[in-house]
């Protein structure tokens, strides 16, 4: 087997098929497949996490809970590339995409529901989508990593997250695992807020390709957290 079999790369590299003849849409598609594999290593890495702490082994799922936010590390710098195309560069080539835009990738999305931020609206973007719909609705009724988490508290006996915080020596493991859900919210947050600045230094007020307001839809985003809980804890230690 060669590096190229193993990696399935003639597929691979196969799959960037621009719309147009100009240089920079090569970049916009590199850049957003790219996104959309780090999106399925992440649901990959908390589907084990949520199958870990579900049976009581907390400490085993710190690697995969690390890494996920690792991995938004990565993500985020890669907006730093695509600032480098210029609103002249993809003006000239914004009108191939149609109605696609990244509002619609139903990865995001149920990494959103998988880690807790589960919003049945989002289900109706992907209707008729076959499997991304699927995908969306199983996530929705299944545990997420917040639920999980809340689940192994309530088994330990700990009346609250604040009280793990309090008495972290007592619940360490459960102390040590929201740390890590608070690294991956950190790291969502400023995903998020690197997103917004692209996309206003590329497209600035316009409307999104998808229909959505742009700009103005994701600054609404901003304030989202998918553990709320154990940033209000924080004002009562």
């Amino acid at each position: 087997m060669t590096y190229a079999d193993y990696l399935q790369l003639p597929t691979l590299l196969s799959a960037q098929k621009p719309l147009s003849d100009l240089h920079d849409e090569m970049l916009f598609i590199v850049i957003h497949q790219t996104k959309e594999l780090w999106l399925k290593q992440m649901l990959h890495e908390v589907a084990l996490a949520i199958e870990l702490i579900a049976a009581d082994r907390p400490a085993e799922a710190y690697k995969a809970l690390a890494r996920v936010s690792r991995i938004q590390s990565v993500m985020t710098l890669s907006w730093d590339v695509l600032a480098t195309l210029t609103p002249v560069d993809y003006g000239k080539f914004r009108a191939v995409l149609g109605t696609s835009s990244g509002f619609q990738s139903a990865q995001f999305r149920e990494l959103e529901y998988r880690l807790g931020l589960k919003d049945p609206n989002f289900l109706r973007f992907h209707e008729g989508s076959g499997e991304g719909h699927a995908r969306l609705a199983a996530a929705l009724e299944a545990p997420s990593l917040w639920e999980v988490c809340d689940a192994a508290r309530e088994r330990a006996g700990a009346p609250s997250w604040l009280a793990v915080y309090r008495n972290a020596d007592r619940w360490f493991d459960l102390y040590e695992m929201a740390e890590k859900l608070v690294d991956i919210d950190d790291a969502l947050a400023g995903w998020r807020h690197k997103h917004v600045l692209t996309v206003e230094r590329i497209i600035g007020g316009k409307p999104g390709t998808g229909g959505s307001e742009g700009v103005a839809y994701l600054q609404s985003t901003l304030a989202k957290r998918a553990f709320p809980e154990l940033w209000r804890l924080r004002t009562e230690l």
